[in-house]
């Protein structure tokens, strides 16, 4: 491999890096962010800001996000972390609330280091973490609130078993593989149990 082609390295901004032109500043990185990431309630960005959620609860959120990679996240105990988010409500106009339902399917795998992708199609996480945005009213929700979000964690061996080739899982599916509920505060030590197979 071309190693000047290799991964590039991606070091933590602050928010305050200027954005230049003919080395003048227009703008700065926090404005680009504040632009394109305040909608929090869309599918996408609140995707993210579960990925992070967890990963702060877990102590990964050290360093930066990496996309594509097999897993969400990897905790300093080297455990495989698979989330999933859902919610009521979303930022369009909506004649009812949403019905939830959880992304399980197995996929194949690429490598971020190498470039390389494994065909072989399976669950490549020790847990998953369910991330259920439970706000129902409009006007008051705040996804940053985390007292607005209920988590579902669940060993993935238990999905393998029951559900092997199952794509989508709904949340009354869920409940009936009895995850561990949990608030944020108690978010890692229900991992920590999946993970260990001590729930």
């Amino acid at each position: 491999m071309n190693t000047e082609l290799g991964p590039l390295t991606v070091t933590r901004r602050s928010a305050d890096e200027p954005i230049r032109a003919e080395g003048e500043t227009v703008g700065r990185l926090g404005d680009f962010w504040s632009w394109a990431c305040s909608d929090l309630a869309n599918n996408a960005m609140r995707g993210v800001l579960a990925e992070y959620v967890v990963a702060t609860a877990l102590g990964a959120a050290t360093g930066t996000r990496t996309e594509w990679d097999t897993v969400d996240i990897r905790t300093p105990e080297q455990w495989r972390v698979e989330v999933k988010s859902a919610a009521y409500l979303q930022s369009w106009a909506q004649t009812r609330l949403s019905n939830i339902t959880f992304s399980i399917r197995p996929a194949t795998g690429w490598d971020a280091t190498t470039g390389a992708t494994s065909t072989e199609v399976l669950r490549r996480s020790d847990v998953y973490v369910f991330c259920l945005l439970h706000h129902q009213d409009k006007p008051t929700l705040d996804p940053l609130d985390l007292d607005q979000w209920t988590f579902y964690v669940l060993p993935t061996r238990v999905l393998d078993e029951r559900l092997p080739t199952q794509k989508s899982l709904s949340l009354s599916g869920l409940k009936r593989l009895a995850p561990i509920e949990s608030d944020f505060n108690g978010l890692a030590k229900a991992v920590a149990g999946c993970a260990e197979g001590t729930p």
